[in-house]
């Protein structure tokens, strides 16, 4: 985080402050007499959806394109998705408990992005191609979609816990409707699956032009540990919507198979980046866009 410019260390910093605020409106509208403070949280999260827009603004304007290329870039889009999909969602959805968990969710994801926060760097010219833009917008989409699915099952699991110890009184008008709370886990599910489809698809037609920009062989491509992560998380979406349709998985064990997607997703978002161990960069630290283009 230390490594960003002035004027983003001070933006970041206030977007960070914003969702503490809201992570602390959260725990206090859980109190008895506490629910009036939810109505600070929308404009919160409006707020901070701004500033870290702002941030990408001034990113774009560094490298003069589209602000995908870095992890951090691609960390502060994850959350302004997941923030605009909590104010969506918000609107028909006005138990204490989704606001709070929605909100506790961002906050842990813009501080994951403060971890490997990192100056702007310069795109590889293939980061510029159709390929490259469809492929980091429909993974990012869908892994705003697992991450919603994921809050709807942690919620799904909440409420049905507290049910089942006869915590009634904790569960109404807190935590959505079991049913509503399913329907919601399936739709992330579902657009999750279409979106990292999508990705993956796209994500293949961009091999093939990073492979002769960077020489990287198709093997070193596929058994990067970022790729093997999203594809066993587009495997274990489908293999959920398949045993769903045939009505053979419980909505119990479909909330627990989400959360298991859910770390496959965060592994291959931060964990695999920070350990080193894939080569999926379209940053190029050292030398201009223009030098990477060959002459004519």
């Amino acid at each position: 985080m230390f490594a960003l410019s002035g004027p983003e260390m001070a933006i970041f910093l206030l977007v960070i402050i914003l969702y503490v605020a809201a992570a602390m409106v959260g725990i206090f509208q859980l109190r008895p007499a506490g629910r009036r403070y939810g109505r600070l949280l929308m404009p919160f999260v409006c707020l901070a959806i701004v500033l870290e827009a702002v941030i990408l603004v001034f990113r774009a304007v560094a490298i003069k394109g589209v602000p995908l290329t870095g992890l951090f870039e691609s960390m502060i889009v994850l959350t302004i998705v997941f923030g605009l999909m909590y104010l969506f969602f918000s609107i028909a959805i006005e138990q204490v408990w989704f606001g709070s968990v929605m909100v506790w969710v961002i906050l842990a994801m813009i501080l994951m992005a403060g971890t490997v926060a990192e100056p702007a760097a310069e795109p590889h010219a293939v980061a510029a191609t159709p390929w490259a833009i469809a492929h980091g917008i429909a993974m990012i989409l869908g892994g705003a979609s697992v991450i919603f699915a994921t809050a709807s099952a942690f919620l799904y699991l909440l409420g049905t816990h507290r049910l089942k110890h006869k915590q009634v009184m904790q569960v109404l008008g807190r935590v959505p409707n079991i049913e509503k709370l399913q329907l919601l886990n399936l739709f992330g599910i579902r657009a999750g699956f279409v979106l990292i489809t999508i990705g993956l698809i796209s994500g293949l037609g961009l091999a093939s032009l990073r492979l002769a920009t960077l020489g990287i062989s198709i093997i070193e491509w596929l058994t990067d540990a970022k790729v093997v992560c999203m594809a066993a998380t587009w495997v274990l979406l489908a293999v959920v919507l398949l045993l769903h349709r045939l009505v053979l998985l419980k909505d119990r064990a479909r909330a627990y198979v989400t959360i298991a997607a859910f770390v496959l997703v965060l592994f291959a978002i931060l964990g695999v980046t920070v350990l080193g161990a894939t080569r999926h960069d379209f940053a190029y630290h050292d030398l201009p866009v223009t030098s990477m283009v060959p002459k004519a």
